[in-house]
C-alpha cells in the first residue's frame, strides 16, 4: 500500500509531467482550478490548485475533502502511483471505477485530452 508521501511524490511528479507537457496536454494544464484528491485507502485528502501549467498542492488533511473543489479526483494510493507512473492507464481505470473524476462540463471537456 502506497504511504501519504508516496502520493504526494506522485502528485510532485504529475505536477513535473504537465509543466513538460505540449500539445492538448499543455493546454489542460493551463487551466486555472481549485483540485482535490482524496486517496480514498489512506482516508487522507491532497488539495491545491491547477495552475500555471502546475498542480501545487496547499493542504493535506485527514478524511474526505472538506469543501468542493472544482476539479475532484478519487482513487488509492497505489493508483495513484501506478498512474504517474505509466502503469495504469488514466483512461481505463475511470472507465473501470477504479478512478473518480468530478468537474463541471467545460472542465471534463478539456480533461479529456488527458485521456
Amino acid at each position: 500500500m502506497a504511504t501519504t508521501q508516496e502520493c504526494r511524490g506522485a502528485l510532485d511528479r504529475l505536477s513535473d509531467n504537465l509543466a513538460n507537457a505540449d500539445g492538448g496536454v499543455r493546454g489542460v494544464a493551463g487551466l486555472d482550478r481549485s483540485l482535490s484528491c482524496h486517496i480514498t485507502d489512506l482516508d487522507v485528502t491532497f488539495t491545491g490548485r491547477l495552475e500555471s501549467g502546475r498542480i501545487e498542492v496547499t493542504d493535506t488533511a485527514p478524511g474526505p475533502p472538506r469543501e468542493k473543489a472544482q476539479i475532484r479526483l478519487a482513487m488509492t494510493g497505489d493508483d495513484l502511483v501506478s498512474m504517474v507512473a505509466g502503469a495504469l492507464n488514466f483512461a481505463k481505470a475511470w472507465a473501470t471505477g477504479r478512478v473518480r473524476l468530478e468537474a463541471g462540463v467545460r472542465d471534463l471537456l478539456r480533461l479529456r485530452a488527458l485521456l
